[in-house]
């Protein structure tokens, strides 16, 4: 019984966890290139009460044994990199990729970090910046005296000289990919770090190798599938009260074996 109280408490924490990572994707399900989490479990150790395959008699094995559990506890809590769909905005500063690969974007440490996240906007030295004011690398700055800023989908940025209506290539923005994107450490802010588990980077130019293409005047959405994650959640609540009648069904056994003496 005893058991069973602790056993039911680690089912208890893990459909917390559960809940929480489920709850931080329905609050993104409009974040600009959000990856969904999704928690995954693995079972505690198990206590043998008679070993599998122990000796019987002496021409006879234990065909199963006696294993119980003693619970669970959540193991890994993985990024989905699947492609959200697209969604038009028509602003020529809005990119979104089509296809594998990350922009590439300098932080304020000089630290490169990596998003799918492609609203960008000009700072006051005309650098194509994120949200945050952080400068997208290479580094790509927009002449003032400029119009009809065009990104193509090979990632080569132009614009029309406003006095000689002449073209002029401006730089090129440049992709990053890696071998296990699920290894990538979660900054916020859209933004995502390379670690050892993630492999080294990739760099190359859109449409090249594995990358995918550029979309100008399109953003990617958040991959959430809202009416998933509520499954989930429901599923999550139904298993957190199972565990915690379980424990109340321990506590109630045990009152009785305490009132024996009586």
């Amino acid at each position: 019984m005893i058991r069973g109280l602790y056993t039911a408490a680690t089912g208890m924490n893990s459909m917390q966890h559960q809940i929480d990572v489920t709850s931080n994707n329905i609050a993104n399900v409009n974040t600009t290139g959000f990856k969904q989490d999704r928690a995954e479990f693995q079972d505690l150790m198990y206590e043998s009460l008679n070993y599998t395959a122990g000796q019987t008699t002496q021409t006879t094995l234990n065909p199963t044994g006696i294993d119980v559990g003693l619970g669970v506890r959540i193991s890994n809590i993985q990024k989905n990199f699947t492609e959200g769909d697209m969604k038009l905005t028509s602003n020529p500063l809005d990119v979104a990729i089509q296809g594998k690969g990350f922009f590439q974007i300098t932080l304020p440490s000089g630290e490169v970090a990596y998003s799918r996240n492609g609203n960008f906007k000009l700072n006051a030295d005309g650098s194509i910046v994120n949200g945050n004011g952080y400068t997208l690398s290479p580094e790509i700055v927009v002449p003032d005296n400029t119009r009809d800023l065009t990104i193509g989908k090979d990632g080569l940025v132009t614009a029309t000289d406003a006095q000689t209506g002449d073209t002029v290539e401006l730089g090129q923005i440049t992709l990053a990919d890696f071998i296990n994107p699920a290894g990538l450490i979660p900054l916020g802010e859209s933004l995502f770090m390379q670690s050892d588990a993630s492999g080294e980077v990739l760099e190359g130019d859109p449409t090249t190798e594995q990358f995918g293409s550029l979309q100008q005047g399109m953003i990617e959405l958040s991959n959430v599938k809202l009416v998933n994650e509520m499954v989930d959640l429901i599923t999550a609540q139904r298993a957190y009260e199972a565990n915690s009648k379980a424990i109340t069904t321990a506590d109630n056994m045990l009152d009785i074996v305490n009132r024996l003496k009586n």
